[in-house]
């Protein structure tokens, strides 16, 4: 719903496309709730862009999509408006209950060296720290996987432990949208691993969610279940899609012989960059996705 940003993050998926993706139009917005409002077949909306809190129309969204049946209304942000004591109050108050803020490292240094901003860090703690005062609020969290942010992911993890009202944290493997890594951000996988298991144990420790995206869940062992690759229904620009598709999907010499589903396998960039890491990838007896499952309805009882 908004193609600006005020942050100039080196691992921005679309800064490539940014300027010529067109944001869902009003009309098609109005289609999803009318439709919503009929079925009830959603339950929750997200809306997002660049940086959704630069839309002036985002607190109408917010009680539209409420008004139309939608249980909750996420927004992806980078959490620098929310250092603002009346925007966080008037986004609440609108019916956005859920918060998915992108945290890039444990420190103003290395937060803002990535995202290009100055002070962009101490914003986005100010903001979640407003967050957290707020009943019916739920906090999520996502910290993209770069060569400049794998080995502090725990840091992460142990920066934002006060929080109370921190749900879940996600780790986002990069993916470059592009068939090489110009920028050099594309981790070898057995670099990032042991790091991402310790920040996924921690996290798991401060009874938080864990989600892994982009990541072979062969080599997590028994945190495979973590990955979880699904996504909601998208409603974007289809010029997005061809960029997209560059990062190539489900290439892996175990593919014919492995049990994971859930799996993207590795990117093409990836592979120009390490080879195939067939010595190290191995193909997985079960379908991790059945553990998940399973976590998911004891938890849930």
């Amino acid at each position: 719903m908004e193609f600006r940003c005020n942050l100039r993050c080196v691992h921005c998926m679309i800064e490539g496309t940014m300027d010529r993706l067109k944001p869902e139009s009003t009309a098609d917005f109005r289609r999803i709730l009318a439709r919503n409002a009929r079925s009830r077949e959603w339950d929750g909306l997200i809306l997002t862009g660049a940086e959704i809190t630069l839309n002036p129309n985002l607190p109408a969204m917010a009680r539209a999509a409420r008004d139309a049946g939608f249980r909750h209304v996420r927004i992806q942000t980078h959490g620098m408006s929310l250092d603002r004591p009346e925007t966080v109050q008037t986004l609440v108050e609108a019916g956005v209950d859920e918060y998915f803020v992108s945290v890039t490292g444990p420190d103003a240094e290395s937060h803002d060296a990535i995202t290009g901003v100055p002070r962009a860090f101490d914003r986005m703690m100010h903001g979640l720290d407003l967050l957290d005062a707020f009943e019916g609020v739920t906090i999520l969290t996502n910290t993209v996987v770069t060569t400049r942010s794998f080995d502090r992911l725990a840091e992460v993890v142990d920066r934002l432990s006060h929080l109370r009202r921190l749900r879940q944290m996600e780790f986002w493997v990069y993916l470059p949208m592009a068939e090489e890594d110009d920028k050099n951000l594309v981790a070898r996988h057995t670099d990032v691993l042991p790091h991402l298991r310790v920040a996924a144990s921690r996290a798991q420790a401060l009874g938080r969610a864990v989600e892994i995206k982009n990541f072979p869940p062969c080599l997590l062992g028994d945190l495979a279940h973590l990955v979880l690759n699904e996504q909601p229904e998208l409603h974007i620009d289809p010029a997005f899609w061809p960029e997209f598709m560059r990062n190539g999907f489900y290439q892996c010499v175990h593919r014919d012989r492995c049990a994971a589903t859930d799996c993207l396998g590795l990117s093409t960039a990836y592979i120009g960059k390490f080879g195939w890491e067939a010595a190290r990838l191995s193909p997985m007896q079960y379908d991790p996705r059945h553990r998940r499952d399973a976590a998911r309805q004891i938890l849930c009882n």
